[in-house]
């Protein structure tokens, strides 16, 4: 635990004012996670423009395309869900530094929560069965994997985020799967620029969950929950999360020399992560590494929609 006991529940009683019905639960979808489930859609689906696909005409399937982020948004927000319950029932999210979880504050109750997560993953379920009604039964399979790692994450007797896997699974699903998948269904085929787009855009994912459990480095230590973050240490955990960013930078030039050149656009966003990356080496610990998750979820969003953006131009 970072902080004393008062002050953290201070905290949680400044929390309960202020959140009530519908913001409470948009507090709990963790609203800054969400470019996350954005950005795989929007350069995945900007790889697929001008390329040739099943209808020969290389334009956009624009219902599939927002079906996909549907999809994406849907898990994102179950997975929250879940780990909310889950850290909840675990009693690890009970003195938190960071920002509201609903079971643990006690302001909704544990049964509630799994209802609403179950809820977003019906939702995603919907929506990507009629793209695999659309496209293939392969999306079936799919889709099944990508619900069962977002419960697993947390959920169920063995989480794989308990054991340092969680940066393994974010980038395959919220990297590979989801940007590989968005050009998918619209070309029905798997194609070499999807494949490169989606490494810069998986390790922008998990830089925002590295900065996440750097910051809850004190508290899973005590509660027993054996992050990558915690397994790394906190000097290592540091040098990784500024490492991906580079990386991801790394990631852009590539697919612009190999692909499409207007791609270099993403780095545009991608200098948004100076001032992250130079807080972090300084050294902020608890709270204020809040503001730098906030930060990070800004450059995935800019990287990503400059990335999108660039890919696109790169056609027209």
């Amino acid at each position: 635990m970072l902080f004393p006991g008062p002050a953290v529940s201070l905290t949680i009683m400044t929390a309960t004012h202020i959140e009530k019905g519908w913001r409470l639960w948009l507090a709990g979808a963790r609203p800054k996670t969400l470019p996350a489930a954005v950005v795989p859609v929007a350069v995945g689906t900007a790889a697929a423009v001008g390329v040739q696909s099943v209808a020969d005409d290389g334009g956009l399937i624009w219902w599939r395309a927002g079906a996909a982020l549907v999809v994406s948004l849907a898990l994102q927000v179950a997975t929250n869900y879940v780990n909310d319950y889950a850290d909840g029932q675990r009693g690890t999210d009970t003195d938190r530094v960071g920002p509201l979880r609903l079971v643990g504050s006690g302001l909704v109750s544990a049964s509630a929560v799994k209802k609403a997560a179950l809820v977003a993953f019906g939702v995603a379920g919907v929506a990507g069965g009629a793209l695999a009604l659309a496209v293939g039964p392969e999306l079936f399979v799919v889709g099944a994997l990508s619900m069962l790692a977002g419960w697993a994450y947390t959920g169920g007797p063995r989480p794989y985020g308990y054991a340092g896997l969680g940066e393994l699974f974010v980038f395959v699903f919220f990297g590979l799967v989801a940007t590989v998948g968005s050009a998918y269904v619209q070309l029905e085929r798997v194609t070499w620029l999807a494949v490169a787009v989606a490494v810069p855009v998986g390790l922008l994912a998990v830089a925002l969950l590295v900065i996440n459990n750097l910051r809850d480095i004190p508290g899973d230590t005590e509660s027993g929950k054996n992050t990558l973050a915690v397994r790394l240490g906190d000097r290592s955990t540091r040098n990784l999360y500024r490492g991906l960013l580079v990386a991801v930078g790394v990631g852009i030039v590539v697919v612009a020399v190999g692909w499409r050149t207007l791609g270099l656009l993403g780095l545009a966003g991608l200098a948004l992560a100076l001032q992250p990356m130079k807080t972090v080496h300084q050294g902020a610990r608890g709270q204020e590494l809040i503001a730098v998750l906030g930060g990070t979820g800004r450059v995935q969003l800019a990287t990503g929609l400059a990335l999108a953006i660039g890919l696109t131009a790169g056609q027209l």
